[in-house]
């Protein structure tokens, strides 16, 4: 993956070819993952994606659901870490320094041009952590002020409940969901805050769908 991304550094479609090599372990630990993408995702664009952030095992299952023609946003340390941090740089994923307010504001504006004059979707955890089994956590506004900003409607990405699911001394690790919603354009005579809040309410309610889609599933089992 570092020899693709050094022959084609900051591609537009890295992240996607990325995500499905990654996704390629989620099989080796016995997780099937079952994703539902709508056309109009498939054949539409640019997006703003918002997605549940569980845990560590988020880069080999929802880094499935990467569209082509999307980056990530992280955290500028990362680059700083030995061969991973190095092929988030490559891919052509957005960093911004947190630690540095103005900064961060000056990406924040960085990523609304890329989206702009490349025509890039954009992904984020608008949690900004793990929830480590905590449930949906409350939301960022970042997300949901670039898709005003831009004029790019939000997508949500939903995934079914995976703590402590995972165990590595056996074959079959169970079914994992993860839905893409229809693109949900964020009127602006509503500002972020209240977008972020809508969003979070409406992501929850369909995680419990899709856990007890996965429960049915795994009792058939």
């Amino acid at each position: 993956m570092i020899l693709m991304c050094i022959v084609r550094p900051f591609h537009r479609n890295n992240v996607h070819v990325i995500g499905k090599v990654y996704g390629a372990i989620a099989t080796m630990i016995g997780v099937k993952v079952k994703i539902n993408v709508p056309d109009s995702i498939k054949n539409g664009g640019p997006f703003v994606f918002v997605a549940n952030h569980q845990n560590s095992y988020d880069l080999i299952t929802v880094c499935l659901s990467a569209q082509k023609g999307v980056v990530c946003v992280g955290k500028k340390s990362l680059v700083f870490i030995p061969v991973f941090g190095w092929l988030f740089w490559l891919s052509g994923n957005i960093l911004i320094d947190r630690k540095n307010t103005g900064r961060a504001k000056d990406t924040l504006q960085q990523t609304i041009d890329k989206i702009n004059q490349r025509k890039l979707s954009v992904f984020f955890f608008p949690e900004g952590t793990r929830s480590r089994g905590r449930g949906l956590l409350s939301f960022k506004t970042g997300a949901f002020r670039i898709s005003q900003a831009v004029n790019e409607p939000i997508v949500m990405v939903c995934t079914s409940n995976l703590h402590q699911k995972i165990k590595l001394n056996r074959w079959n690790n169970g079914t994992l969901l993860i839905d893409l919603s229809e693109p949900v354009n964020l009127a602006k005579q509503h500002d972020a805050k209240i977008w972020a809040t809508e969003i979070h309410n409406r992501m929850k309610i369909k995680i419990a769908e899709l856990d007890n889609q996965v429960a049915q599933i795994d009792e058939v089992k």
